[in-house]
Order: C-alpha cells, then sequence, then structure tokens
C-alpha cells in the first residue's frame, strides 16, 4: 500500500527532540500486508468446545502486530493486533451463510441500524439492549455489533456465526468485498440528505455511548473492545471507500470516547494515589490497615484499567489515524483532524505535545477545504485554553506564517476560521503578532465576503482597541468613543481604500456599531475649530456618511449582499429608531456643516446626500423645524451657485427631486426656492445668448454662460423645465457652433442636455395629456433637427461632445420609436425613424470608438488604471444603448452584423451585452436572428477577402463561428428552422458568382466556416443539407476541400447515433468493427463530443486542408509510458493522492494514481483556402484514418488520458471591473431596460 511511503513525506518542523521522536515513527509496513501474510499462516484448531475468553495476547504479540516499534504519544505498549480473530476457532471457512444470530431473541443488527437511522430512539436504550444481549452470549453479541457495523458500510453482506469462528479478520473482510455492490458510489455516509445526515450524528452518539456505557465492566474485559478495533483498524485499511470511511469514524468516535474515559480514570488515580499517601502518612497506630489495603486494591485496579485503555488507544491512533489522517478521501481526513483536535483538549498530558501537534501543522497544507477547515477549529479550541499557550509556542513559531498565508484562503469560510484563530492567538500569546504579520489582516476589512470582512473587522476593533488601553493620554472629548473615531480615521487614510468607507463601517457594523452611531461625537469633532486636519474631516465625514446610510437602509453595501435580505421585526424597530435619531439629531446641525464645507467640493457633496436618510415628514410635523428647511434650501441653493462640479451638481439634484416631491406638505416651499434658483440661471443664459450666437462674447462671458447653463442641465435630468423654453436657444446655439467650428466643449455638452431633457420631459407630458395636431408636428420637428444636430457632433474630434451625442440620441430613438407609442395611436405622428445616414454614422461610431483595444484611448500617465475602467464604463454603456435599439425595433436586426461581428474579439469586455443582444433577437425572429448571425460572418470574409486575408484571419473567423454556434443551445428541435436557414444563406453565399470578372468561386472556403455550426443540426437536416449542396455545387467542385470538409461535417452526424428526442445532444460511440476488441474503449462521456466526430475532424481539417481543429473535437496519439510506480502489485487506492501539502517536501503526502496527461499534438498555422482551389485536388480517399492507425498501431500500450476542453472563456479577464463573465442578470436588465 502507499502507506510505505509514509516515511517520504516527513516533516521536521521544529530542531525541537520532541518532534524528532515522533518522526521516528516508521510506517514500512502496512496493516494491510500484515493482512495478507497473516492470511498465509497454518490456521489453529479449536481447542476447545465452547468459548472461552482469550488470553491477553496484547502484551506478548505487541512487537509484531504493530507496524513497527516506535514512540507513541500514548506511553504504553501497543494495541490489539488488527487480525486478531473475532472468535476462537481457526478452521478453514465454508461457503459463508447468510443467518445471523440463530437461536438468539436478542436485539439484532438491523433493529440497532433502524434506530439509528430514524434517529428516534434513545440511543441509550438501543446500547443497553445491545449490552444486555451481549452479557447474556458474548460471541452473538459481538456478532450482532459486526454485521450492523457491516450494515452501516452500505454493504448487503452478511457475516455468518461459522465465519465468525473460523475466519480471521483479512478473509472475513475479503469476503464482504466481494458481495459488495461495487456499481453503487453511495453508502450510508456520503448519500446527500437530511435523513442521513442525522444519520452519521446518530452513529456517532452510538459510538460515543457504547463506551460510557461500558467504562465500569466490559471495557476492560479483553474482548470486546479489542475484538471491535482489531475489525475496524481492518476495516479502515480496505479499498472499498465504504469500509474505510464508516470504519475510520466509529474507531475515531470510539477512540474519543476511550480518552474520556482514560482521563476520568486518570483523575480518579490522582485521588486514590493521593487519600493513599495521606492515609500512610499518619503514625501507625492511626493507620487504618483495612482502609490502606483497599486504596491499594483500587490503585491497582485503576492502573490496570489505566493499561488496558492505553493499549487500546495506542493500537488504534497507529493501526487508524496515523494511516488514515493522509487518506485520499477528503471526509476521512477530515474526521481524523477533527477527533484529534478533541483528543488534545480533553487528554492534553498524553496528547499536547509536539509529536501530535505536527498532525495538526502537516494538514493546515491539505489541498482540500474541509479538512483545512477542521484543523483551524481544532486549533481555535487549543488557543482558547491558557493553559495551553505554554505547550503551543513551538507550534506557533513554526506555522504563523502559513496560518497568516491561510486569511486569503480560496475557501470564504476557511479563512474566516483562521482570522479568528489569530484573534486567539493576539490575545492569548505573550508575544502576539507584529504590526507587519497584522497587515495580512487589515486589508479584509475591504473584502467582498461579508462574513470574512466581519471576521477582519472584530481582528481590527480589538487590535485599535488594544492600541487606545495602551495609550496613557486620554482625549478631551468625547471620551473612549472620541478616541476609537480618531484612530479609525487615521487607519482610513493609511489604508489607501479611499472611497471604499461603506465596506469599512459594514465590516465593524456588527462589534463597533456603537462607536459607529455615536453622531454627536462625529459632528462635535467636524465643527469645532482646529479640531481635525483637512484630509482627517474628509475622512470622518466619508465614514459617518456611511454609518448614516448603514442605519437608515440596513442593508449591506453593493457585493456583500446575499440575495435580498428580509428584515426581522427586531431589525425594522432598530431601523426605525436609528432613523429617527439622525434626523432629529442633524436637522439643525446640518446647515451648519454645509455651510462650513459649502467651498469643498468633495465634503459638500457627501453632505448632501445625508437629508435623503431622514424623515423629512419631521420637517412639517414640528414649526420649530421649519427654519431649519428654509436654512437647508438657502445652503442648497448657495452651492448651487458657488459649483460647477459635476457631483455636487447631481447631488443637489438629487436633494432638490426629494424635497420637491409632492407626498410632503412643505414640497410647495421647495419648489419655490428651486423655482427661483432656476430663474435667475435662466437670466443669467440670456444675458449671455446674443453675444454667444454672434461671435462677440469675451471668455468671460463664455463661462458664465456654461456654467449657468450647466447648472440647468443638471437640473432638468429630475425636474421638469418646459416652462422655461430652453430648447430654441440651445438649439439654436449647437446649429451656430457646428457651423462656425466653435466649440465649446462645457457649452455644446451642456447644451446637447438641456435640449435632449426638454424633449424627453415633452414627451412626458404628451403622453399624460391630449395635445393639439400642431404641436405634435412641432415636437416631432424639434426631435428631427435635434437628431440631425447629434448626428453631427457624432464625426466631431472632441470625444465629449461626441459621446454625449450618441449616448442622447439612443434615448431619443428608443422614447420616439414606433414601439413607444404602439398603445396610443393619437401620438403616431411623433413616431421618428433614422434615416439611413443616420444608422451609417452610429454604425461608423461603433467601429471607430467603442470596438477599440486600449491603445487606441486617450490615457494620462498617473490613473491610468482607473482611466481604462472609466472608459470601459462608458463603452459598456454605448454599447448597450445601440443594442437595445435592435431590440426594440428602432433599427433592423441587420443593424446587429455591427456587433456580432466583434463578439469572439471584444468577449471579455462585452460579452454579457452582445450575448444578451443576442438571446433577445432570437425571441423576436429566431429565423431571422440565425440570418444576422450569418450575415455577420459573410461580411467578415469579405472583408477578408478584399483585403487578401491570410489563414491567420480565416482562423479568427471560425472560432467567431464556434463562439456563435454555442449560443444556439441544446435544444435542436427548437433551433432546427434558424439553422437550415442559416446553412442555405452560406451555401447561396459560398457559390455565389463573381463579380467583375474575378475568380471562379471565391467564396468558398467560406464552407469551412459554415461547418462550425453543422454539429447543431439533426440527422434528416444533414440529409437535407447535402442534396442542397450538391444542387447548388458545381460538379467539377465537388472534389474541392473546402467542399469535403462541408461535406465530411454533415457526415459525421449522419453515421453516429441519432440524438434523443427532446433535444438534449447525446455522445455517439465509434463503432469498434474495425478495431480490435482489446482496444475498444470509451472516449467521450454523456454530453461530450463522440469519438466518431473527433475522427472525422482529424480526417477532414488536420490532415487535409490543414484547418485548426475545432476545440471540442480532438483526438489525442497515444505515446507509449512507461508503467508508473503506484499501479505495482501491493498499493492501493486507498491511501494515494490525499491531496496534503507539505512546504519544503511534496505537494501531497500520498501520490494520487499517476495518470498520464497527454497533449494534444501541435498543428500548423491554417492556410488560406483561397489560393487551394488552383492546387491539385486531394484525393481524401487515399489517406488512412488517423484515429484508426493509433487504434490499431499501439495495441500493447497504455490507454491515454484526453484531456478535458477548456474554453479561452473561462479564463481570468484583464479587468476585475466591470466584470463581463459573471455579471448578475440585474445589471444586465438594467442595461437593457
Amino acid at each position: 500500500m502507499a502507506l510505505e511511503e509514509e516515511s517520504d513525506f516527513r516533516l521536521d518542523i521544529s530542531p525541537c527532540a520532541s518532534f524528532e521522536e515522533m518522526d521516528d515513527i516508521s510506517d514500512s509496513g502496512s496493516d494491510f500486508e500484515t493482512q495478507m501474510k497473516s492470511m498465509k499462516r497454518t490456521k489453529q484448531a479449536v481447542s476447545v468446545p465452547g468459548p472461552r475468553p482469550p488470553k491477553r495476547p496484547r502484551r506478548k504479540t505487541a512487537a509484531r502486530q504493530t507496524s513497527s516499534p516506535s514512540v507513541s504519544p500514548i506511553p504504553t505498549p501497543p494495541g490489539p493486533s488488527p487480525q486478531q480473530p473475532l472468535g476462537t476457532s481457526r478452521q478453514a471457512s465454508p461457503r459463508p451463510v447468510r443467518r445471523v444470530n440463530e437461536g438468539n431473541q436478542g436485539i439484532s443488527a438491523g433493529d440497532i441500524y433502524d434506530a439509528i437511522r430514524s434517529g428516534k430512539s434513545a440511543m441509550v436504550t438501543v446500547v443497553d439492549e445491545w449490552l444486555d444481549s451481549y452479557k447474556q452470549s458474548r460471541e452473538e453479541g459481538l456478532l450482532v455489533l459486526v454485521n450492523f457495523i457491516v450494515q452501516c458500510c452500505g454493504c448487503k453482506g452478511v457475516v455468518s456465526r461459522e465465519m465468525f469462528d473460523t475466519m480471521q479478520n483479512a478473509e472475513i473482510i475479503s469476503t464482504l468485498t466481494k458481495e459488495f455492490n461495487e456499481d453503487s458510489v453511495n453508502y450510508p455516509l456520503s448519500t446527500p440528505g437530511l435523513q442521513w445526515k442525522r444519520f452519521k450524528a446518530s452513529l456517532c452518539e452510538f459510538a460515543q455511548v457504547l463506551v460510557r456505557s461500558s467504562q465500569n465492566s466490559l471495557l476492560y474485559d479483553e474482548y470486546l473492545f479489542s475484538s471491535l478495533l482489531a475489525l475496524l483498524t481492518g476495516l479502515s485499511d480496505s479499498q472499498v471507500r465504504a469500509f474505510r470511511h464508516t470504519s475510520t469514524l466509529l474507531a475515531m468516535k470510539l477512540m474519543t470516547g476511550l480518552v474520556e474515559v482514560a482521563v476520568t480514570v486518570s483523575a480518579q488515580l490522582q485521588t486514590s494515589q493521593r487519600r493513599y499517601n495521606m492515609e500512610n502518612s499518619k503514625r501507625a497506630q492511626d493507620r487504618a490497615s483495612d482502609r490502606l489495603e483497599v486504596l491499594q486494591a483500587t490503585i491497582s485496579e485503576l492502573q490496570e484499567n489505566r493499561e488496558e485503555l492505553s493499549s487500546l488507544m495506542n493500537g488504534t491512533f497507529r493501526g487508524v489515524f496515523v494511516h488514515r489522517y493522509r487518506d485520499r478521501l477528503p471526509e476521512i481526513r477530515a474526521v481524523c483532524i477533527e477527533e484529534m483536535g478533541v483528543w488534545l483538549r480533553e487528554d492534553p498530558e498524553d496528547f499536547l505535545n509536539d509529536g501530535c501537534l505536527k498532525y495538526l501543522g502537516w494538514t493546515l497544507y491539505d489541498k482540500q477545504s474541509p479538512v483545512r477547515l477542521q484543523c483551524v477549529r481544532a486549533l481555535q479550541g487549543l488557543y482558547q485554553e491558557k493553559e495551553f499557550i505554554g505547550r503551543l509556542e513551538l507550534f506557533t513559531s513554526r506555522f504563523k506564517e502559513r496560518m497568516l498565508s491561510m486569511v486569503l484562503d480560496k475557501e470564504p469560510d476557511v479563512a474566516v476560521e483562521m482570522v479568528h484563530l489569530l484573534l486567539l492567538i493576539q490575545q492569548r500569546t505573550e508575544e502576539g503578532l507584529r504590526e507587519n504579520e497584522c497587515g495580512h489582516i487589515y486589508p479584509l476589512v475591504f473584502a467582498s465576503h461579508r462574513r470574512l470582512a466581519s471576521a477582519a473587522g472584530i481582528f481590527l476593533y480589538n487590535r485599535l482597541k488594544t492600541l487606545i488601553a495602551s495609550d496613557d493620554q486620554e482625549k478631551d472629548t468625547g471620551g473612549g468613543n472620541a478616541a476609537f473615531l480618531q484612530i479609525l480615521v487615521s487607519f482610513y487614510i493609511q489604508s489607501e481604500f479611499h472611497e471604499h468607507g461603506a465596506y469599512l463601517v459594514d465590516s465593524l457594523w456588527g462589534v463597533a456599531g456603537s462607536e459607529l452611531r455615536d453622531w454627536e461625537t462625529m459632528t462635535a469633532f467636524l465643527l469645532q475649530k482646529d479640531g481635525l486636519m483637512y484630509e482627517e474631516e474628509g475622512a470622518l465625514i466619508e465614514l459617518m456618511m456611511c454609518a448614516i446610510r448603514q442605519a437608515a437602509e440596513a442593508n449591506p453595501p453593493v457585493g456583500r449582499a446575499q440575495g435580498k435580505k428580509i428584515l426581522s421585526m427586531k431589525d425594522k424597530k432598530i431601523q426605525a429608531q436609528d432613523r429617527r435619531r439622525i434626523t432629529a439629531h442633524f436637522i439643525p446641525l446640518l446647515p451648519q456643516l454645509l455651510a462650513k464645507y459649502s467651498a469643498d467640493v468633495e465634503k459638500v457633496s457627501l453632505l448632501l446626500k445625508a437629508p435623503l436618510y431622514f424623515d423629512l415628514e419631521t420637517y412639517s410635523s414640528a414649526g420649530r423645524l421649519e427654519k431649519y428647511l428654509d436654512l437647508l434650501l438657502s445652503q442648497v441653493c448657495g452651492i448651487v451657485d458657488k459649483h460647477t462640479d459635476a457631483g455636487v451638481l447631481e447631488a443637489c439634484t438629487r436633494l432638490a427631486g426629494a424635497l420637491c416631491s409632492d407626498s410632503y406638505t412643505f414640497s410647495s416651499r421647495a419648489q419655490l426656492a428651486f423655482s427661483q434658483l432656476l430663474d435667475g440661471l435662466t437670466e443669467c443664459f440670456n444675458t449671455y445668448f446674443n453675444d454667444l450666437l454672434q461671435g462677440t462674447a469675451d471668455e468671460d462671458d463664455r463661462y458664465r454662460a456654461a456654467a449657468a447653463l450647466k447648472r440647468i442641465a443638471a437640473f432638468s435630468s429630475a425636474k421638469d423645465l418646459t416652462g422655461w423654453k430652453l430648447f430654441d436657444p440651445c438649439f439654436q446655439l449647437l446649429k451656430s457652433s457646428l457651423e462656425s467650428r466653435d466649440l465649446d466643449k462645457e457649452l455644446m455638452v451642456s447644451a446637447l442636455k438641456c435640449a435632449a431633457f426638454h424633449l424627453l420631459w415633452a414627451k412626458v407630458n404628451v403622453v399624460s395629456s391630449t395635445p393639439t395636431e400642431v404641436e405634435l408636428k412641432h415636437l416631432k420637428k424639434e426631435v428631427r433637427s435635434f437628431c440631425s444636430v447629434c448626428q453631427s457632433c457624432l464625426s466631431l474630434g472632441q470625444a465629449e461632445i461626441r459621446d454625449q451625442a450618441f449616448e442622447l440620441l439612443c434615448d431619443l430613438l428608443l422614447l420616439y420609436s414606433a414601439g413607444s407609442v404602439r398603445s396610443e395611436p393619437a401620438l403616431q405622428t411623433l413616431v421618428y425613424l433614422p434615416s439611413d445616414s443616420l444608422r451609417s454614422e452610429m454604425a461608423a461610431f461603433l467601429l471607430d470608438y467603442i470596438f477599440t483595444g486600449p491603445e487606441d484611448d486617450e490615457l494620462t500617465g498617473e490613473d491610468e488604471e482607473e482611466v481604462k475602467i472609466t472608459a470601459l464604463q462608458r463603452k459598456r454603456n454605448q454599447l448597450a444603448g445601440y443594442c437595445k435599439l435592435v431590440i426594440y425595433g428602432v433599427l433592423d436586426l441587420s443593424a446587429a452584423t455591427d456587433v456580432l461581428k466583434h463578439y469572439s474579439k471584444f468577449y471579455k469586455d462585452f460579452g454579457d451585452i452582445i450575448k444578451e443582444m443576442l438571446s433577445k433577437s432570437k425571441l423576436i425572429s429566431p429565423v431571422q436572428s440565425a440570418k444576422t448571425v450569418c450575415l455577420s460572418l459573410q461580411q467578415l470574409f469579405s472583408e477578408m477577402i478584399s483585403e487578401d486575408g491570410s489563414g491567420q484571419e480565416l482562423g479568427e473567423i471560425r472560432d467567431l463561428a464556434k463562439r456563435l454556434a454555442m449560443s444556439f443551445g441544446i435544444d435542436l428541435h427548437r433551433v432546427r428552422k434558424p439553422l437550415m436557414a442559416l446553412h442555405m444563406d452560406g451555401i447561396r453565399f459560398a457559390f455565389r458568382d463573381p463579380v467583375d470578372g474575378g475568380l471562379q468561386h471565391p467564396n468558398l472556403a467560406f464552407l469551412e466556416i459554415l461547418s462550425e455550426f453543422s454539429f447543431k443540426l439533426l440527422l434528416q437536416d444533414h440529409i437535407q443539407l447535402s442534396a442542397f449542396l450538391k444542387a447548388e455545387c458545381p460538379r467539377a467542385a465537388l472534389s474541392w476541400p473546402a467542399v469535403r470538409m462541408y461535406q465530411r461535417s454533415l457526415e459525421i452526424r449522419s453515421s453516429s447515433k441519432p440524438r434523443e428526442e427532446g433535444g438534449g445532444e447525446r455522445s455517439s460511440t465509434l463503432t469498434p468493427h474495425d478495431t480490435p476488441a482489446a482496444k475498444r474503449r470509451r472516449t467521450a462521456a454523456e454530453g461530450s463530443v463522440s469519438s466518431a466526430s473527433r475522427g472525422s475532424w482529424l480526417d477532414s481539417s488536420s490532415i487535409h486542408s490543414n484547418l485548426p481543429t475545432p476545440a471540442l473535437t480532438s483526438t489525442v496519439q497515444r505515446q507509449q509510458v512507461k508503467q508508473p510506480a503506484s499501479t505495482q502489485p501491493g498499493a492501493t487506492d486507498s491511501d494515494n493522492g490525499s491531496g496534503l501539502t507539505e512546504p519544503e517536501s511534496e505537494d501531497e503526502f500520498s501520490r494520487g494514481p499517476q495518470m498520464r496527461k497527454v497533449k494534444p499534438n501541435r498543428r500548423r498555422q491554417p492556410s488560406s483556402s483561397l489560393s487551394g482551389l488552383a492546387s491539385d485536388q486531394y484525393n481524401l480517399d487515399s489517406h488512412l484514418n488517423l484515429l484508426s492507425l493509433i487504434e490499431e498501431g499501439n495495441v500493447e500500450e497504455e490507454e491515454p488520458v484526453i484531456e478535458d476542453f477548456e474554453s479561452d472563456s473561462d479564463k481570468d479577464t484583464a479587468y476585475t471591473l466591470p466584470s463581463t463573465r459573471h455579471t448578475s442578470t440585474s445589471f444586465l436588465e438594467g442595461l437593457f431596460q
């Protein structure tokens, strides 16, 4: 077995002698080998007719029963032999009989199994009933327990009394293995479901209750537990996973029970010894000799019991744990490590030493997260006990680096528990963690996983509190909360994760909620003079606003919410209380804060968000608060007059929209204030309007006009400004600027926004009223004029103007489309359809400014990465706007070709948007959508021909075709008509006559691209398309490579099994008639590509036309490989490939099955088939079938392993934000609504 290799994986974790002593454990032989050897020895005859209790063989035969002599953490001789016979007879075994408990009227194995499976019976009752049966007949009782264990393994075999008496453990296990149902992959412990989870818990409880119920008598009878543990040790060494898993779980739980009993016995022994010493220390005349004799007898009995327990524990530890803690099955390894944690905690005198701790240290490197999780939890239990800290110093120093790295574990649950463990180390150990070590944990407060961020928040909170406690100087204002807020602000500034304050607040919300709700201390810091530095004020305002949002909304920030959270009644009550406290505190203080920070763009933008979380009805509930409303409105209007920053104006606009809502009684006062503000801005703009048209305005006049118009444009997005009649001035200004080519960026962008929002609000007013025909025609004229201006702006050199015009065009064309007035026949006059020139301009915009590489963007040096992300987001919004025009019928489906052509090249940036558009187009017209896909490929192919493209470009088009083919789904009956239309269009295009007397059939190579869609066709469609191809294709062209390749793509499915009805794809198998019987194999599972398809693709593509093989249809050649060492006789799968890793050693504790990974052959670059028409035609029938050549030429070689196909789309994208691979449905719906 692979246990022989254990010595290769030793890890000297410290030069300490105690660790080296444990490393002396040698497992050169395995228990399985001992079984095999014992089976060959001569069986003994029955010496007595009846059952007799066996003598203690464990002390005399310990050396030869264990793997090898070693130092054990249990300071007693080894336990019983795994091969101790269950009975006393050793005669040859006849054919097993399936009868159990003949003549025994007690509880049966099935009764125990049913009781544990149901979980309804009291476990003490079940155990007591079995113990009564055992006391009547030891052999019958033990046989019941053995068959119960076999049944728990899911084995259908039964151990008969005859087998029990005459066979050794290895022979019984071998017989049961033959009767095991090998076709079943599930057994009770691995079966999913709540019932089987309860079964596992009940089974563990049964083992523990059995030990507790036997601790005063049967535990020391030298028969029951020694025989039981011997059987479990043998089963744990089995190749059958069900035997190994179940027996290991039971053995570990029994071991835990033995440890608990051993601790009790040790305590009793110490008490008895102390009493004996006290009695013996008395004077001779005062001693009670009879009491001394009783105490001496008690001590001797307890010592013997302790020795028996140590023997059982030592045998279980070395026979089961030492081998199974590195089993290839992670569930088994997790069970071993979990119980090891219990032993270390319950019996530190025997187990809490470097020799046992090293197993936990090694398991920290396990490749399976459940094992690492149990290891970390076991360590948590140790570090919680103060008296254990001294014994853990060496372990901490050796494995601290590994533990710090595990805070970034790929499994969040492991990382969460590791952060809790490091907090215990920080709190309980004298050295704790250095500041640079704590730096591994601090950034996790900004993690997207909420539980991990909360754990890091607890760590940070305790660290900050420790720093505050160590500081002798106490702040004068705010008490403890003031000091905490100051040090938190300092941490936030130093963390350099600005604009992510909401994540920091959310991480600390559970542990520091009272400090973060201390609005009084925060505002006191902000309003006092010379209190904080400039940067600290900004950080405190941001954290304060994040805390206000968290308290008012009671929801985590974006990215941390796991679905929609439903608040409980208690949470709703707390939320309402927090909102009332926020409102009562900030209503009188917010005007003061706005007045102090009105000149600071960032600070005032944050403060303007505070009223959005108020209970605004409070302003009208108390008359004394109306003055604060007037002060707030006055401050907001003053801020609008001071600033032209887009962020500040947007914040003011949002606040104005909230205050002007008709649901509040004070809304009229707010509307009056903002109307007066807009009157002043409009008057300012009109003052300079004539000078702007005539070109006589100086720089100051242009700046004032642009500033006023920018403020008006910001308010027009939230308020209907059609009454101010701003469309005509803005339109005239835009038209004049375009004619004179005097382009002022700020002025033109603002004018575009004002004019566009005027048209949008006009449409809203028209729908809600009954306008006259004259008004409708006038509005449509305005729309047509504005779209003409925007069309002219699309070709300008200034990106801001160009982008704004394109986005507004997409919105207006959608709002004034035929679909928007379908329910209002009276508004049909307003329908505006884009002209051909406008469609061409918008398509050209896509090619010139959206589907461009990063090198084409205008980037600055410092914030290049941020600029890239911003530019990408802008492009995504623009592309989504264009796709909406296609989906809602404003543009024809053929306009989607300008987008589909870039699907493959820009998949990482825009793949989700294009895929959504493609799926929506199929709902509109499946056939037309398929024809659009074909048209996009035809356009790319024509462009390649016109540019004399190479074979590499043809390969790129084929890659695009592969990706587009996958979008048709798996329901082949549903996509039958669209695919037929696609193929027919493609065939007609391939044999289209040349223009201007060019080469004959220049588009013939398009059939190679079209063949990528053949695997989606049904069998009858293959036949129909073959006939259609022969009708369209000239007779002389039938032997040309491209035509033969397309024909073979149709023949693949024709010669394979038809697919199941219902649309599901089923892999076909290669007909084995041409292959030797010894080499027939299955190379594809259900859902994968058939081996017949693989062979045909090789024939048609790799050999003849040198085109790249489709990604899902590769067949790899066999290569002669030496027999791996792990497949030698005697090796088993039970210990191979455990998945554990060790530092400075090998990647795994035990090697997995060594399977050779065959790499696909390197293929030459695909050459263009355009020039192949003039070359000699290949006689395809003369070539050997490559797959057959491989099968027949390597009869004696090892079976190859065919690699799984990995799509390029699954690779990591260059940008982490925004993601196009895991975009949520809600985000896509937002783009397309």
